[in-house]
């Protein structure tokens, strides 16, 4: 028994220096996904996007030669599930920086433990403003709700479009829906010249829009700008054309699934959005789409074609690697503070990286500069309307 004992110990003592030394070959990246909320539809498939990039990056050879992998905590869409993913990917996981999370009410909380904590956490999606800005830590690649509307409103007058009216819609029990409904599509909507009637709200689970849309078909008007999720416009935008309304859905780019159109059918006709990813742009958006949708599919996932947040996941990746290079980071756990401040002052210095959603840089609220691109529903595809360059 003693003979097998100290067999047992010596094996696990010469075992332990080998084990460190392998980890020391892998550079580990937190990732926060939604598995549920409002957005989880968007979530389900930044992973697939996410891998493809370390894919990518570990075949051209890693970072120095080490491989980068990802380690996840499902934070399921609740804000303080997002801050205990924190904890255990910065403490217990020693990763060297943090993909997502994804929603604003998560990254209210994510962004100040995240700071605390001395590592860097990026938004692929939120939006609500100045959210990143009062942090060190955080950086969102995603542009101001308020930023993105306007290329909205400035591509409907740049096309003739009417916009002389608007009514607002909004779900009250989400933080991103509830700030554009009260204040970026009814604030931009005005600025740009356009008379706003009235405004209604709705749950986010709710299925009965009949109520909402009898009020908007009271006072018709030009333009609905929708404050939500894409299942809620959805059901929305059915029930108005079904009672006769003829008005045209405008949103930010908590809207922006590019399956809105197969799912709104002929319904979603003239809905305009903004977006940071337009599949259709270039060879190397072609070519992510492609290679996306292969993955998507065989991973049994019923939405194959690419959002603006599979991009804009894919992308974050992409920062961390050019980040990690510029700093020269070496995975060291006695250097993981140092390393992870460094990667955040590396992300700060990037300017006009060349991207796959475009050139793109870091402002100094911690939000990506990046282009705009204005997209319309029509016959159940996207077409590009308005192209906005970065701005400051």
């Amino acid at each position: 028994m003693k003979t097998r004992l100290a067999g047992a110990i010596l094996g696990a003592a010469l075992a332990a220096p080998w084990a460190a030394s392998a980890a020391c070959q892998e550079l580990p990246l937190g990732y926060l996904p939604s598995g549920a909320g409002p957005f989880a539809t968007f979530s389900k498939t930044n992973e697939i996007a996410a891998q493809m990039a370390i894919d990518e990056i570990n075949a051209a050879g890693g970072i120095s030669g080490k491989k980068l992998r990802i380690v996840a905590f499902d934070t399921a869409g609740k804000p303080d599930q997002a801050v205990v993913g924190v904890r255990k990917l910065a403490d217990d996981d020693k990763v060297l920086a943090i993909i997502g999370p994804l929603s604003s009410s998560e990254c209210r909380v994510v962004f100040p433990a995240g700071d605390r904590a001395g590592i860097v956490s990026m938004s692929m999606a939120s939006s609500a403003p100045k959210l990143a800005e009062p942090f060190q830590y955080a950086f969102r690649n995603t542009s101001d709700e308020g930023y993105m509307f306007e290329r909205v409103m400035r591509a409907l007058k740049q096309n003739n479009l009417a916009i002389a009216t608007g009514a607002i819609a909004y779900a009250t029990d989400d933080v991103i829906s509830k700030v554009m409904g009260e204040n970026v599509l009814p604030g931009i909507m005005k600025k740009s010249g356009t008379d706003v009637k009235l405004s209604v709200t709705f749950q986010t689970q709710a299925f009965d829009f009949s109520a909402q849309v009898s009020q908007l078909l009271g006072q018709p008007t030009d333009l609905i700008g929708v404050g939500s999720g894409p299942e809620p416009a959805i059901r929305l935008v059915q029930e108005l054309r079904r009672q006769g309304h003829k008005g045209r859905l405008v949103a930010g780019s908590t809207i922006a699934d590019p399956e809105l159109g197969r799912q709104m059918g002929k319904a979603g006709d003239g809905t305009t959005i903004p977006t940071t990813f337009y599949a259709d742009l270039n060879d190397r958006a072609k070519a992510f789409q492609g290679e996306f949708a292969k993955r998507a599919k065989a991973a049994g996932l019923d939405r194959t074609t690419a959002a603006q947040f599979d991009a804009a996941t894919y992308d974050i990746v992409l920062f961390y690697a050019h980040a990690m290079k510029q700093a020269k980071v070496t995975g060291d756990p006695s250097k993981l503070a140092a390393e992870r401040t460094a990667i955040k002052d590396e992300l700060r210095k990037m300017k006009d990286f060349p991207a796959l959603e475009g050139a793109i840089s870091f402002g100094s609220n911690g939000d990506a500069l990046k282009p705009v691109y204005a997209i319309q529903l029509q016959d159940g595809k996207w077409t590009l309307i308005g192209q906005f360059p970065p701005e400051s």
